[in-house]
């Protein structure tokens, strides 16, 4: 079965557009939780334009006796994210290449020019006892490289299935998913998936076999506005359970 991750950072987003603490973002983690979703999301920017490093501290400290329900803190690995997440330990850490002022994420890590940059990252992180996944395109030579690294698992960056994802091209597109997908099971490597990943295309993406989680958050977010959390998260549920048929 593939988990959900929600992705609070829009929540964050909204709260910090007029200063004050409403949405509370620890308050919908727990409607999310409460809902049912096993793990929570969250991209602390070093501008903390939506998410900031308290946030990631309570987030860490509301989830961390929860049986079963997983932190899962994404970011470029910067001195200021490596200490956040030897202070928070999450269950998961997910690297990101984002430079600081970068809108949102739009690409996976390069194995060939940053597996050295990567590899004193990865076992400083491992000692800390989070999982450690690296965001990484569909590419299996890149699957290939990430094998041979310390990393636990890769989250395959999902902008193009999604934007492809009603065009002549999806097919072609969604086997280079598949493909990744495969090779990094084969090797070792456990598969994320995130970026613009919504109702209408992720059951098709979590047919791949071996999807463990989903991040979502700007698609889930809206589609929470437009149809109530209770529904949204309902049907999310649904798609990631009919996963594993």
């Amino acid at each position: 079965m593939t988990e959900l991750s929600v992705n609070v950072n829009k929540i964050a987003l909204l709260r910090n557009s007029r200063g004050q603490d409403a949405p509370n973002v620890i308050e919908f983690a727990k409607k999310f939780i409460d809902l049912g979703v096993r793990g929570i999301t969250i991209h602390p920017r070093q501008d903390e334009r939506h998410i900031t490093r308290q946030d990631a501290r309570d987030l860490g400290d509301l989830i961390r006796p929860l049986d079963g329900i997983e932190l899962n803190i994404e970011g470029y690995p910067s001195e200021e994210f490596l200490q956040l997440i030897e202070e928070v330990k999450p269950a998961q850490t997910t690297l990101v290449p984002d430079a600081p002022d970068q809108l949102t994420s739009d690409h996976g890590f390069d194995f060939h020019s940053q597996a050295e940059f990567l590899k004193p990252i990865l076992t400083r992180l491992k000692k800390t006892g989070t999982r450690v996944s690296v965001f990484l395109d569909p590419d299996v030579e890149q699957v290939q490289l990430a094998a041979k690294s310390e990393a636990d698992r890769i989250e395959l960056y999902t902008e193009e299935y999604a934007r492809e994802f009603s065009t002549e091209r999806h097919a072609e597109v969604h086997q280079h998913y598949h493909d990744a997908a495969v090779e990094a099971n084969k090797l070792g490597l456990e598969v994320n998936g995130g970026h613009d990943l919504n109702l209408e295309n992720l059951g098709k993406f979590v047919s791949i076999p071996g999807i463990l989680e989903v991040s979502i958050g700007h698609a889930l977010v809206i589609e929470c506005l437009e149809q109530g959390m209770p529904a949204v998260i309902k049907q999310y549920l649904e798609i990631c359970a009919n996963a594993a048929r």
